[in-house]
């Protein structure tokens, strides 16, 4: 199989019940993804979007098909195999944020940390690096509650980023948020694509697509359209941890910075 081929699914079913009464969420779904791509995912409720979306990022099963990960057919494998995937591979951002509000902004951001068992000083070492590329360090002992819903959405990125991951599942990421922060949300998620991080958005919203490498269209648990935006050629290729790290502190504008801390 090609090396840039990140995902790959073959004849993916999702079913619901049996016999007369059983309903698809997806049937004979297939989809490859290289490594680099930024591709959104839209789609009519209930046309599978988020089915999709949990089983690729091994929070759901397939009833039926094949799920290549990075080379290795995960359609099968052990409860704890996928925990262990998930934690070292794959970052989730969520509509709603998702974070513990009886843990502080930088408990909630080494919490994957904890899943690949890092010790706790190298777990917050690293959760303050994470939150201070988004311009929220002076945030990092408040409670989720003591912050707007884009400053929420900011740390819910930096807890999906925090282990490294290769993918980033977002799902409706800017659903909960007014325009400004739905626009910083979206800045902060092409700088991460460009590192060469492979992320796969599902959005209701038609002008967020300008972010994407390819749109795809669901309707009915199937793809109805499929478009590529960027050639695979022209695919952000994967930068070193260090690299990302001095980007981080030195490609951001004092406007841009003034523009995230006060909002």
């Amino acid at each position: 199989m090609d090396d840039n081929i990140v995902i790959k699914l073959s004849g993916l079913t999702k079913r619901y019940g049996y016999g007369d009464t059983a309903s698809f969420a997806l049937k004979d779904f297939d989809l490859t993804i290289k490594r680099g791509e930024f591709v959104m995912i839209m789609g009519p409720s209930g046309c599978g979007k988020t089915t999709l979306l949990n089983i690729i990022g091994l929070l759901d099963r397939a009833t039926d098909g094949e799920y290549i990960l990075n080379g290795e057919d995960v359609s099968d494998i052990s409860s704890s195999r996928q925990a262990r995937l998930r934690a070292k591979k794959i970052g989730f951002i969520f509509q709603d944020f998702n974070l513990i509000q009886n843990l502080t902004v930088i408990e909630n951001v080494a919490l994957p940390l904890v899943y690949v068992n890092r010790p706790r000083t190298v777990r917050l070492k690293a959760a303050s690096a994470a939150l201070n590329r988004f311009h929220l360090s002076e945030r990092e002992y408040y409670r989720p509650s003591q912050l707007s819903g884009g400053q929420q959405q900011r740390v819910a990125i930096a807890r999906a980023i925090v282990s490294d991951p290769e993918i980033i599942l977002a799902d409706e990421p800017t659903g909960n948020l007014d325009s400004r922060s739905s626009s910083i949300v979206m800045d902060e998620l092409k700088a991460i694509h460009e590192e060469g991080n492979t992320i796969i958005m599902v959005t209701h919203n038609p002008s967020l697509t300008v972010y994407a490498t390819r749109v795809i269209n669901m309707l009915d648990g199937q793809i109805d359209t499929d478009v590529k935006t960027v050639a695979d050629y022209n695919l952000p290729q994967p930068i070193s941890i260090k690299t990302k790290k001095r980007r981080g502190r030195n490609k951001i504008s004092s406007k841009e910075i003034s523009r995230k801390e006060n909002f």
